[in-house]
């Protein structure tokens, strides 16, 4: 029973990293698109976040909180890191894997630092309040047809 427990909040743990993860690179399309940062799309994130934690895969109240704001918190990170890499890919003429593998992971993560400001931050801690909010919130029951 134990084991299972476990491996059960082992595996939604992933899935939070791997949702947030997810966020950030769905993210990075209006960013490219509108050719700046985006961090207000923090807020939606998170929201979006927590319900997707909340109805599928945690039930508890403060896990979900806290699984959907570990999320949170990895799609912010992980768009600046995107944004870097996509500036240095414009920059040197680079593909992006390819700009991923030359510069590697800590150059990448400091770039990313130094470009963050304290808006950027300011937004992500919306974002985290957001989803703690909306993860604390009942999760509202599916509508069956008929």
């Amino acid at each position: 029973m134990m084991a299972r427990k476990i491996v059960s909040e082992c595996f939604a743990l992933l899935c939070a990293v791997m949702l947030g993860l997810a966020a950030g690179a769905v993210w990075l399309l209006p960013t490219v698109f509108f050719h700046r940062p985006l961090p207000w799309l923090a807020v939606p994130a998170g929201w979006l976040l927590a319900i997707a934690m909340r109805q599928w895969v945690h039930s508890r109240k403060w896990n979900a909180a806290l699984l959907a704001a570990l999320a949170t918190v990895i799609a912010s990170a992980y768009i600046r890191v995107l944004i870097t890499t996509v500036n240095i890919a414009a920059m040197m003429g680079y593909g992006l894997v390819n700009t991923m593998r030359t510069a590697g992971l800590s150059m990448l993560l400091d770039f990313a630092h130094l470009a963050t400001s304290k808006a950027d931050l300011a937004w992500m801690v919306a974002g985290v309040v957001v989803a703690v909010v909306v993860a604390m919130r009942s999760p509202t029951p599916s509508r069956k047809a008929g």
